[in-house]
C-alpha cells in the first residue's frame, strides 16, 4: 500500500559503516498488514547494539541495514487492526523488538515472554515472516507491528523516552523479576548506558543500597549524583573482592568484555544471591570456579530486554517517580558522528538522535 512519504534513513551498507560510514538511502519497510503502525520519527536512541551490528560483531549482518531500536516519534498511520488503542497522532515508540509468532500454542507469547519466543523480529536486522526486513529508527519513518509500538505517557519527555526503550527496559526487567526492592543490596556493574539506567531503576524500585561498579573512579561522581550509595572501583583497590565479600543480593552486570572479572563479581554475592548478565560480548564468557556458586547457592543467568507489558510497567514507574535519564540529543543529520563518538565511550550516558525535520 502506497503512502504519501517515503521511508529512508542512515544504511549501514558493510561493516565499515560502524567507522562513521552509513549512507541516507532510500529503503522498502515490511509489507503492509492492518496490524501494523508507521511512525514518524522525532527521535532514536544510539544504542551499543547498533554498533556491535553496523560492525557484524555478533553475526553476520543482513545488509543494507538501518539501526536504531530506541523509537519514538507520532503515529501516522494505524491499520484497521492495531492494538492498544493507538490512533493517528498518538506519541508512541518501539523497543528492540517488533514482531513474535504470538501464537497461543507459543509458551512464551502465550504468558507475556515474547521477547524470548523463537520466533522474535528484531525492530532492525530482522525478517518477518514473509520475508520482508525490519528497519530501524535512524530514519524518517518505522513501521512497526501495534503488538509492540507504545504510547509513550505524558510525563516523559520524547528524548527522555526513546532510550528507556531499549536501554532502561534491558535492566528494568531483570531488577524487577528478581527481587529488587526494599530489604536488597543491588550491584550495577558498568557505569555507562545499561548501567546508570540499572542504577536509576534499581533507585526506583525501592532497593536499599545500589552499589555501582567500575573499573576506575571516573565515573564516581557522576554515579553518585545519578543515585548510587557506593561505589567500587576495582583497579583502584587490589583487594576489592575481599574488602566488599557477601555484600550483595542482586547484581546486574551490564559490561561487554570477555575479560569481567566474574569470578570476583560472584564473590560479592550473599548467601542465594543472583548475577544477571545482560552485557553481551562478542566473544565468550570468562571462565569461574562452579564453587563460587555451590558454596552459597547462588545464580547466574541472563536477561533479555523486556516483553511490551514490561516496558509499559516501566513507563508507569518511569513517570510516577520522575526518573530522569542522563541523555545528550545529536541532530539525526548528524548520527555518523554521533556512532563514532559512541564507539569511542563519549556519550553521557545516551545519545538519542533528534530528527529536527519532524521533532
Amino acid at each position: 500500500m502506497s503512502t504519501s512519504y517515503n521511508f529512508q534513513g542512515w544504511l549501514g551498507l558493510d561493516s565499515s559503516s560502524v567507522k562513521g560510514n552509513m549512507k541516507w538511502q532510500g529503503y522498502e519497510p515490511k509489507t503492509w498488514e492492518e496490524t501494523d503502525v508507521d511512525i514518524k520519527v522525532t527521535h532514536c536512541g544510539i544504542c551499543g547494539s547498533d554498533l556491535h551490528t553496523l560492525r557484524s560483531g555478533w553475526a553476520p549482518t543482513i545488509y543494507p541495514c538501518c539501526v536504531g531500536h530506541e523509537v519514538v516519534g507520532t503515529a501516522v498511520k494505524v491499520g484497521s487492526k492495531v492494538e492498544k488503542g493507538i490512533k493517528v497522532g498518538d506519541r508512541v515508540g518501539v523497543g528492540a523488538q517488533s514482531s513474535s509468532c504470538l501464537k497461543p500454542e507459543c509458551e512464551e507469547c502465550a504468558s507475556g515472554m515474547e521477547n524470548h519466543c523463537m520466533n522474535m523480529v528484531g525492530t532492525y536486522n530482522g525478517k518477518y515472516g514473509d520475508g520482508s526486513k525490519s528497519y530501524g529508527g535512524y530514519s524518517d519513518y518505522c513501521r512497526a507491528p501495534s503488538h509492540f509500538v507504545l504510547k509513550i505517557p505524558d510525563a516523559i519527555s520524547s528524548e527522555e523516552a526513546a532510550p528507556m526503550l531499549c536501554g532502561g527496559i534491558t535492566v528494568f526487567s531483570p531488577l524487577k523479576k528478581n527481587g529488587c526492592g526494599p530489604g536488597k543490596k543491588v550491584g550495577i556493574v558498568g557505569v555507562g548506558g545499561l548501567g546508570h539506567f540499572g542504577i536509576l531503576y534499581a533507585k526506583a524500585l525501592g532497593a536499599d543500597s545500589v552499589t555501582a561498579i567500575s573499573r576506575s573512579s571516573a565515573k564516581k561522581e557522576d554515579a553518585m549524583k545519578i543515585g548510587a550509595d557506593k561505589y567500587i572501583a576495582t583497579n583502584d583497590d587490589k583487594d576489592w573482592a575481599t574488602h566488599h565479600a557477601r555484600s550483595l543480593d542482586l547484581i546486574v552486570s551490564t559490561v561487554s568484555s570477555p575479560n569481567m572479572p566474574l569470578e570476583q563479581y560472584l564473590s560479592l554475592l550473599r548467601t542465594n544471591g543472583t548475577f544477571i548478565q545482560v552485557g553481551a560480548p562478542e566473544d565468550s564468557m570468562p571462565a569461574f570456579n562452579a564453587f563460587s556458586l555451590i558454596a552459597k547457592g547462588c545464580k547466574i543467568g541472563g536477561s533479555a530486554i523486556g516483553a511490551p507489558h514490561e516496558i509499559e510497567e516501566m513507563l508507569e514507574l518511569t513517570a510516577k517517580k520522575g526518573v530522569k535519564p542522563w541523555i545528550q540529543t545529536r541532530p539525526m543529520k548528524d548520527a555518523n558522528k554521533a556512532v563514532v563518538d559512541m564507539d569511542a565511550g563519549k556519550a553521557r550516558y545516551r545519545y538519542v538522535l533528534v530528527n529536527e525535520a519532524h521533532a
